[in-house]
Parts: C-alpha cells; structure tokens; sequence
C-alpha cells in the first residue's frame, strides 16, 4: 500500500506547488510534446521520488490522440465511437458500460492515464455548440449514462473526469458569463447528473466549468466545489480546471480545485498570470496557507499513485481496435432514432434507390473541437450503401461525387485549416439537380433516400437562422422537388438526419415518408445507416431531448445571454422548466417529445403495480413483443406529484428500463425501485417531498403514457442534501 502521506512529507514546496499546476499544453507555444503527442495536458513529474508525469487527453466520443508522429513510421489510431447523445438515446446503462471500457482500453494502451470524459452538461437550448457531446436534457438520464461509462473506463484502471461542474450550457463568452441560476435549478437539474455518477461510479477526477456560477467562477467557487461536491457528496478525486479557467489560481485553490491546467498560462486568457509564481508569493506571505495546498497535493496525489504511470505500465500502442469498432457500431444502431414511418421502412434490399444529399459524401462522423478523434477509417452512407449491396442509382451517385470534388477545389468552397487544427467544410448547396433530372430519377428508381447533415462544435453556439437550425432554401427546396417527383411516380422519400443536435422540422416533414436519425455515430455511421434502412438491425434507440416545433417554443428563450451580441449574464429565468418539464406542463406541442422513437415491431405494456416499501417505491409492469420483428423497448417511469406549496412540473422522470431482446410474444417482467428520496424537491435548505396522492404514469414516451398507478404518503418527509 502506497503511503500517500509519506510521498507528501518528502516533498519541497516547491514541488509542491509544481503538482497543482499543468506542464502547460504539449506541443504549444515552445512546450514540449506529451511522450503521447497530442494529449491535452500534463502534470509535473517529481523524477527524485520515482513520480511519473500524468498524461491527460480528450475524449467524449474517443480518446483524442494525434495518429501521426514526428519521426514515426507507426501510426496511433483510435476508435471513434457515437457521440453522447447518440449514446444517450440507447437508454442502455450495460451498453455505455461496455462503450466506456472499450475507449478506457485504449486510453490504457496508449499510454494515456486520464480521459477527459463524460461531458454531461445539460441540454438547456438547441442551440448550445456542444450539446453533440452531452447526454440529454434530463439529469436522471445523464447521470445514468455518465455513471455507467464511468464505470466501464474506470475497470480498466485509468481515470475518468466527468464535466464541466456546473451549468456549462453554452459556448458564448463560456470564458466568462456569469450564470444566474437558483439554488433550486441547480440541485435538481444542473447538479443532478452529477451527483449521480460522482455516487454511484466515483470518477477519479471532476473538471470545474470555465463560467461564473451566480457571480462566482466555478473553478473558484467554494460551496460547489467542497460543500457540495465533497462534503455532500462526498467525492475523493481530484478537481482540475477546464483549460485556462478562471482568473486566481489561489482562490482556486482554496475554494477546493486542486489542479490547475494546463499550466503555463499563454494568451488564451489575459487574466491568467504565472500561477507557480502566484502560489509561491501567496503562500510566502500568509495569504494561501500550506495546509491548504497539502490539502490539494494530497487529493491529486491519492489518484495519481493508482495510475498506469505512476505504475509504470508498459502500455503496448497496440489496443483492439477491431473489437472497439464492433462495439462501435453496436452503440450506433441502438442509438439511431425512427422518427417517422408511412410504410417505407424497413426497404427492400432489392429496391432500386436514389441517393441524394452531399452527406451521403461527406458523412459526418462527430462534431469538432475536443470531441473529434482521429479514427483509422470513416464510413460514409453511399459506401456503406454500396458494400451491402443496395442498387444506389451509380450515375447520379457519380453526379455528387464530381459535383463535390469540383465544388472542394473552387476558393469558396475549399477545406480551411481551423485554428485548433481540424478542416472546416463549407456548406455545400444542396440544390444542384434540376426539375428535370430528378423527374428522371423518380421513374427509374423505386424510392428516394435524401441526407441532410449538419456540423458544430466546441467554441461557438449554433444559429436560429436558415442552414443550422432551420433547413437553408435549397435543402427545402431538394426535398419539395425531390417529394413531389416520387410521390407523382407513386414512389416513397426517406430523410436520414445525420446531425448532433434538433433541428427544425415542422416546416418539410409532412413532404417525407420516413425520417430516420443516425445523429453523428463515429466512424460506424453509413454502415449503421444502411443496416437500419434495410432492417438488418431494427431501431431501438428514443430521443434524450426535445425537437421544438420552432425555436420560438424553447422555454431557454434569453440564451445565450445579454446583451445578445455579447453577453457577460446569463438568467436561467425558465427555472426548472427546461426541456419536456417544460412542454409538458405548459401544453406547448414539441415536434418530437422527450423519450419518442418508433420501431419495426410493437409492444405492449401491462400490468402495472405500486406500492410503498419503507423508503422507496416499488414498481412492476410487464412488457410483450407483439409485432412481428424482434426489438427492444425503452420503458419510462415518470411521477406526477400530487399540488402542494412546492410548484412542480407535470410530471419528472425517475426511472426507466430497456429491455433484452424479445421475440414475436417474448415478454418481460420489469421490477423498478425509486427510492422516495429522488422524488424531493429542493426547497430553500433542504429536499421535501410533500405528502398527498402520487401518480406513477408508465409510458414509451413522455407523451405517450401507457400505464397509471397512484399511491399515497401520509405525511411530508424532507431529507438533508
């Protein structure tokens, strides 16, 4: 056993403060490459006590190293797997598990000691740059997922770090905003998935948001960090700051963030100074006592003596790539989303089928900043398509494929290096065909399967404008033209989504016969594209989070803040009101409601039974296959409380299941216990859970309720946090 105590008695303080501040970023602005060239960051090694250097790297969607090297006829590919909400929308627990071991597999094997991962803010607004990489709108079901992928890194004794602690929901002046949010919103939602997977999985590390939290940074913010992260809570890593957060490392490390990064402050944040030398002067003069900073050594230190460096692993560079990829693709088919089926789906493999959408190209894969990964191949739809066998239309197939390299190598259009070293694409116009070709199209081929591909990531907030969250006019105007041409020949149209966050679609769903959502699926998508379309696989997956009919419906109506056009406040005035608490309850109809996905089979809910069982509710339902496909169904648990003095939303998700695989009449018996606890509302210093008759409504969305059942408590209960 390691004596963490004894390593801290040895140490200078010099070394001391050099533990809780970054190398600095490998690779940049005259720092030396990571021994792993591409990882985000590095702690100080203490060579003279045997103290290997940490290495950190990205990772949401997989682990974000650089596949080539200087000097290096190898190359390090990793796996690219589904984006967070494309896992979130398996509702599978075992499957992020299995998901969360395969990436901490490779993070182990390369050399890696810590991912930097699960990003778990909530979906507040649509529009949020980075909603791609989160879970949901709802916090049971983001800290679920997050415990469980947790859990699967973790078994592989490598360290997770769930983020950005707390209200991270937007990447306008993210830097700096302040994010006014009560007390209430906080604990209920914004905390809540946290405080799920900190329980239930104990991550090694948690990283502090860049914004201010009701006037606060996070990263210097007391009650989150120690109050309620560690006392409450009672979390034992370490807490990092996101990069260059913040603007006093000493507050920082007092108010319980005990690594600052990366280290070697440069020019991304003006008011970050030389934090050794701040530390060093402060505690020279009285104003940061050694206490605290043993304090702060001690917790990194408890994590890093059980890392593969401190270790010494000799990590091979040689993971199962092959085995990730299945499991990959497996993600990706129970994440993907049937959204709407007029007797189209699935087609027939001998169909003859026109491809339309420069998607169908230029797939993407995941969204940019520190959730893009480099992987070994990407699968494309129109590839995919072809390697199954399908009869795509090869000649207009060939239109696109001369329509996008011409297009590539004009001025306009050409791929532009982006600071942070990815290509930016420009949007391609999706009108290109004429009237007359795609009349054409429609009599020699047997239906229509059009792409429609959108991009965002770390940095920047999406638009409510044409060509983001609404359609551009020539996307609508493909669909309309492409819509009437079939549907005159008799023929049927799908839309494939291959996007990461909702868009709008209110305004051309109506033109389309199936709307299929693949969301950004890793380097998997085509293949689970076509194996989806033609019912090799039958979709499982439900939506995580709301589609808004329009954006004037999202309840987050002030995001990102004011003034608009550069915001230093944001109110979180919807309160607890976001996403389907907020449909739900004031009766505003979504496009598509929390929870919603269709299938190639039906199911059928029975026998629901409540009863109160000391501290907790017990619940049972059963569910039957009763089409003709097999398939998996999500079940979801929602409560309605009964009206008190506490104002509450219709209803609040508290459970949810998915079942195995089940056969034509395979039925399942479910058996689900809510402990009564996590039906509390926070209310000023304390959860209450108010007495009256409470209506647990089962359903296969929130909108689609299947069961009913109440129950009732006699007396108010209240719980300490």
């Amino acid at each position: 056993m390691i004596n963490v105590d004894e390593i801290l008695s040895k140490l200078t303080l010099e070394e001391k403060i050099k533990i809780v501040v970054g190398v600095g970023m490998p690779g940049l602005l005259s720092n030396p490459q990571s021994r792993v060239a591409g990882v985000a960051g590095e702690t100080h090694p203490v060579p003279r006590l045997g103290l290997q250097s940490a290495i950190l790297a990205d990772g949401p969607a997989g682990l974000r190293i650089n596949p080539v090297r200087e000097n290096d006829k190898n190359t390090y590919y990793v796996t690219a797997f589904p984006v967070a909400v494309m896992l979130a929308s398996t509702w599978n627990r075992e499957l992020l598990e299995e998901v969360g071991k395969a990436m901490g597999e490779e993070v182990r094997e390369y050399g890696v000691d810590i991912l930097l991962a699960p990003a778990m803010n909530i979906h507040r607004n649509p529009l949020c740059g980075r909603n791609f990489e989160y879970y949901s709108e709802d916090p049971l079901l983001s800290g679920e997922m997050a415990a469980a992928f947790v859990k699967g890194v973790q078994s592989q004794r490598v360290g997770a770090c769930p983020k950005h602690f707390a209200a991270n929901n937007q990447e306008t002046n993210r830097m700096s905003v302040d994010t006014i949010v009560s007390e209430r919103a906080l604990r209920e939602i914004y905390l809540r998935g946290f405080e799920i997977a900190v329980k239930k999985s104990k991550p090694w590390t948690i990283m502090s948001a860049y914004n201010k939290l009701n006037g606060t940074y996070c990263s210097q913010n007391r009650w989150l960090l120690t109050k309620v992260l560690r006392e409450e809570w009672g979390f034992e890593g370490f807490v990092m700051t996101d990069w260059y957060a913040g603007i006093d490392p000493v507050e920082q490390l007092k108010a319980g963030n005990d690594l600052i990064m990366p280290g070697k402050v440069n020019q991304v944040n003006p008011f970050r100074k030389d934090e050794i030398g701040e530390i060093t002067e402060a505690v020279k003069e009285g104003k940061l006592s050694e206490e605290v900073l043993n304090e702060c050594v001690r917790n990194i230190l408890k994590v890093l003596v059980n890392s593969p460096s401190f270790q010494n692993y000799k990590y091979s560079n040689t993971p199962d790539l092959e085995a990730h990829a299945k499991i990959a693709y497996k993600a990706g088919v129970e994440g993907a989303v049937l959204l709407k089926n007029e007797k189209v789906l699935p087609i027939d493999k001998g169909a003859k089928i026109a491809v339309f959408g420069t998607g169908q190209i230029e797939t993407i894969k995941g969204g940019t900043g520190s959730g893009d990964t480099h992987p070994r191949y990407t699968i494309f739809i129109l590839e995919a398509m072809r390697k199954l066998g399908l009869k795509v239309d090869e000649e207009l197939a060939a239109s696109y494929e001369n329509y996008i390299k011409r297009m590539r190598e004009t001025e306009d259009y050409k791929p532009v290096q982006h600071p942070w070293g990815f290509l930016v694409y420009p949007k391609l116009s999706e009108d290109f065909l004429s009237e007359q070709e795609i009349k054409k199209l429609a009599q020699r081929n047997d239906l229509a399967v059009i792409v429609i591909s959108r991009i965002s990531g770390e940095g920047d907030d999406r638009k409510a404008v044409k060509g983001d969250f609404y359609l551009s006019d020539d996307e609508l105007k493909l669909i309309q033209k492409i819509a009437e041409e079939f549907h005159k020949a008799g023929k049927k149209v799908v839309v494939l989504l291959n996007i990461g966050s909702p868009i709008e679609m209110i305004s051309w769903r109506d033109f389309v016969d199936g709307i299929l959502l693949i969301w950004q699926a890793g380097q998997e998508t085509g293949r689970i594209a076509a194996d989806l379309l033609t019912g090799e696989v039958n979709p499982s997956g439900k939506l995580p989070t709301t589609f808004p009919k329009d954006y004037s419906d999202v309840p987050s109506w002030n995001f990102p803040g004011e003034p608009k056009d550069n915001p230093d406040t944001v109110i979180y005035e919807e309160d607890i009101y976001i996403g389907y608490r907020y449909y739900d309850t004031f009766g505003v109809e979504p496009a598509y409601e929390f929870g919603y996905g269709l299938f190639y089979t039906k199911f059928q809910y029975s026998d629901l039974k409540v009863s109160l069982d000391g501290e907790s509710v017990k619940i049972s339902y059963s569910i039957t296959n009763i089409g003709e496909r097999s398939g998996k169904e999500i079940s979801q648990v929602y409560v309605k409380s009964p009206k008190g003095k506490i104002g509450k939303p219709l209803q609040e998700l508290k459970a949810f299941h998915k079942t195995k695989l089940l056969n034509p009449q395979d039925r399942e018996e479910i058996l689900i216990e809510v402990p009564l606890r996590d039906l509390a509302s926070f209310d000023k210093e304390e959860w209450v859970l108010e007495k009256g008759e409470y209506e647990v409504r089962v359903g296969a969305s929130s909108k689609d309720i299947r069961l009913k059942a109440t129950f009732v408590l006699n007396k108010e209960r209240r719980f300490l946090p």
